[in-house]
């Protein structure tokens, strides 16, 4: 089976700060990939180079055979959940059709084709009755739902998700998970970066771990594992199992935000 995305000897740097080296990755239609790791480990960075729009220190990045560049429809691209101006006199299903033709240059043409698939997005991930509602006045869960139909609407053959789940409670997290797991269906690959795993843990097929320029690959039972992350972080870190959910203790002396790490 031919590799949708193939990353080969990934180095960034910047000066003598190593943000991540020698990242060996070969990505399969239908494989869902964690990505995870501390703030600044570079996870984000990762998924612009993928994108084209951060160049490398050294190695390649190739997508369907081909190096990477800006403006590829065939990648689909979720953003960090973010506040949207309340007065963006935007509608969704305009939004949406971003995903089709937002890398042009100038204002996107209006045809009733775009506007077809930009609402058969909409019904996919089952927000077809905020077509017409402006951006502005969404809910969190409701204006990721859109940045996924977004992301979808070209039928693209990789999703770069970018903590899609920030910022949104237990149950839209679980719904925008499934929302991204599901397009594994039709042959789409996914990298989701995330700081909790536990909410797309059925899913992940692989995980790569970032961490203090290092990283590791392989199923979540053989990188989530304390052996395995006190080697990557140079200190001792525990991982706790309990109940289904996964703990990384001891994360909060290398970037964590708290002295308990979901991931």
């Amino acid at each position: 089976m031919n590799s949708v995305l193939s990353i080969t000897g990934a180095t960034l740097a910047f000066g003598e700060r190593v943000i991540w080296e020698n990242i060996n990755l070969d990505v399969k239609p239908g494989e869902f990939i964690a990505v995870i790791g501390a703030n600044g480990s570079g996870k984000s960075m990762l998924l612009k180079a993928i994108l084209g729009q951060q160049q490398l220190s050294s190695g390649q990045i190739e997508f369907m055979g081909k190096k990477t560049s800006t403006g590829n429809t065939q990648i689909g691209y979720v953003p960090q959940h973010r506040a949207v101006d309340s007065g963006l006199p935007l509608k969704a299903i305009d939004a949406v059709r971003f995903g089709l033709d937002g890398h042009n240059y100038g204002l996107p043409l209006p045809s009733q084709k775009k506007r077809a698939l930009s609402l058969a997005a909409l019904e996919q991930v089952d927000a077809g009755h905020l077509a017409t509602s402006s951006v502005g006045a969404l809910s969190g869960g409701e204006m990721q739902r859109v940045r996924v139909a977004q992301a979808l609407i070209a039928n693209p053959k990789l999703i770069l998700a970018d903590e899609p789940l920030s910022a949104l409670d237990l149950n839209h997290q679980a719904v925008v998970s499934e929302l991204i797991a599901t397009q594994r269906d039709s042959g789409s690959a996914v990298l989701f970066v995330t700081h909790d795993v536990n909410p797309i843990i059925d899913y992940v097929d692989r995980v790569l771990y970032l961490a203090q320029g290092k990283h590791s690959v392989g199923t979540p039972d053989e990188v989530l594992r304390s052996e395995v992350l006190s080697e990557l972080y140079g200190a001792e870190i525990d991982v706790v199992r309990n109940q289904g959910r996964i703990v990384v203790l001891g994360a909060h002396d290398h970037q964590h935000h708290d002295d308990e790490e979901w991931v």
